[in-house]
């Protein structure tokens, strides 16, 4: 982990605290900092010095409360590391003090035996909770949302409905956005606590709720659930389950972290990696050589077909060295212009503001732009051409720049489409594999309008 001045000034301090062993000092060191900056200063005893006593300690120094919601921000492997150091009946507290989704987040961490040993430590409520929310595959809603949410019934009356609210407010991720419940638990409607502080006490949620309820499924995949938050922009997005009953809720800033995870996960397969289950400077090296090394083969071979290009135009070179001096540049701006192609049409697939049906559109646009990028590009490396080898030399390479970026940049637009409807992922459509396509294709495009152009053999 990098760390900041900040962060190395508040470890440096905390160190010292403990060799004076000044408990003053480190409670108030802890004290003044937010919760997810104490959680990145114990990531940082762990993954600099490899000191699990020590993070443990400074943990356990917090109140359950505090602790719990640290323990929350920790990483992964961070919480099983520190989690086999404590008690089962200090970790249960801990839980208790975390959200519902992140204790089920946790249990999918922890073997079977342990999680047995804490499971019987646990409240009957919250047992059956983080059972039911561990079971939902990992990548769908169900396996995203939280079940601290406000609920209540649909025929209370508006003073009836605040006191619900302060009820089970303590306890609740989120009560800016209030689900109204049938007598079965069937999601009816909503409304904001804002809606509700301004009612007439006597009035009835029911006639205030909003009935067409955005929601989600629990099974759908949590890449639309983020899409949905971002397209209507909202708090929370409602997850029911097969029967329109309300089992959790799925908020804005655990949306966000699938953004993100999303967004680095189609970052590392444009660049022709395997997907990291955690941030790259804490992936073993071995693991890191597997993600890269078999894309990097792969396209090592397919190299070998600009070799087998160049290898066939042998004598239209030796006719003609300076045309050499071109070829790096040449299929170096057809793979760029490519990969830009490549790369602003997964994004927009990503999005969702294209698809298949826009490839028409796509096409046209892609032809005029690239069109339009060859020919600027043709016209800046022509003077180049006329020096090194004359007007017939900058010709060909004129119109090879032209004929090569137009074809990188069609290649790139259209490669994530065919990949998509062959059921792969588009971001698979990556910047080293557009190039590498195209550098091939590239040198004999180039070769074979020499050799057409110069009258060579």
């Amino acid at each position: 982990m990098a760390m900041t001045d900040s962060l190395q000034a508040d470890k440096a301090l905390l160190e010292t605290a403990l060799a004076q062993k000044d408990q003053t000092a480190l409670e108030a060191l802890l004290g003044k900092r937010r919760s997810a900056d104490v959680a990145e200063l114990l990531e940082t005893f762990i993954d600099d010095d490899d000191d699990e006593a020590t993070a443990l300690a400074l943990l356990e120094m917090l109140s359950l409360e505090r602790g719990g919601n640290v323990f929350s921000y920790l990483q992964d492997e961070t919480q099983q590391r520190l989690a086999a150091g404590m008690a089962d009946k200090r970790l249960v507290k801990l839980l208790e003090e975390m959200g519902s989704d992140e204790r089920a987040d946790f249990f999918n961490l922890v073997g079977e035996d342990r999680r047995e040993a804490l499971l019987r430590r646990m409240a009957r409520h919250e047992r059956e909770e983080v059972l039911l929310l561990a079971s939902y595959e990992k990548g769908t809603a169900g396996a995203l949302m939280t079940a601290d949410y406000v609920a209540i019934p649909a025929g209370l009356s508006v003073s009836q409905a605040m006191m619900r609210v302060r009820q089970t407010a303590p306890d609740a991720e989120t009560v800016y956005q209030i689900y109204i419940l049938d007598d079965d638990g069937r999601l009816t409607g909503t409304l904001s606590l804002r809606q509700l502080m301004v009612a007439r006490p006597g009035a009835s949620v029911a006639d205030l709720m909003i009935r067409d309820v955005i929601h989600t499924r629990v099974g759908a995949e949590q890449e639309d659930v983020a899409k949905l938050v971002a397209r209507y922009d909202l708090l929370a997005v409602p997850v029911v389950d097969d029967t329109d009953r309300l089992v959790g809720i799925v908020t804005h800033d655990d949306a966000l972290d699938v953004v993100e995870a999303e967004a680095t996960e189609d970052i590392h397969k444009g660049m022709s990696i395997g997907q990291l289950e955690t941030g790259v400077s804490r992936v073993p090296l071995l693991k890191l050589y597997r993600k890269r090394i078999v894309w990097l083969v792969l396209l090592v071979f397919g190299n070998l077909f600009s070799g087998a290009g160049i290898a066939f135009f042998e004598d239209t070179i030796a006719a003609q060295v300076a045309l050499v001096f071109f070829l790096p540049l040449l299929i170096g701006s057809g793979g760029n212009a490519g990969a830009q192609a490549a790369t602003l049409t997964v994004r927009g697939m990503a999005t969702g503001d294209v698809g298949v049906r826009d490839w028409g559109k796509l096409m046209g646009r892609e032809l005029l732009v690239a069109g339009a990028l060859g020919l600027t590009m043709a016209l800046a490396v022509a003077p180049i051409g006329v020096m090194r080898g004359g007007e017939a030399v900058a010709l060909v390479v004129a119109i090879s720049m032209i004929t090569i970026v137009l074809f990188g940049s069609l290649l790139g637009m259209c490669l994530p489409f065919l990949l998509d409807r062959l059921g792969w992922d588009p971001a698979t459509a990556s910047a080293p594999l557009v190039t590498t396509v195209i550098d091939a294709c590239g040198v004999v495009i180039y070769f074979g309008i020499a050799r057409h152009l110069l009258g060579l053999s």
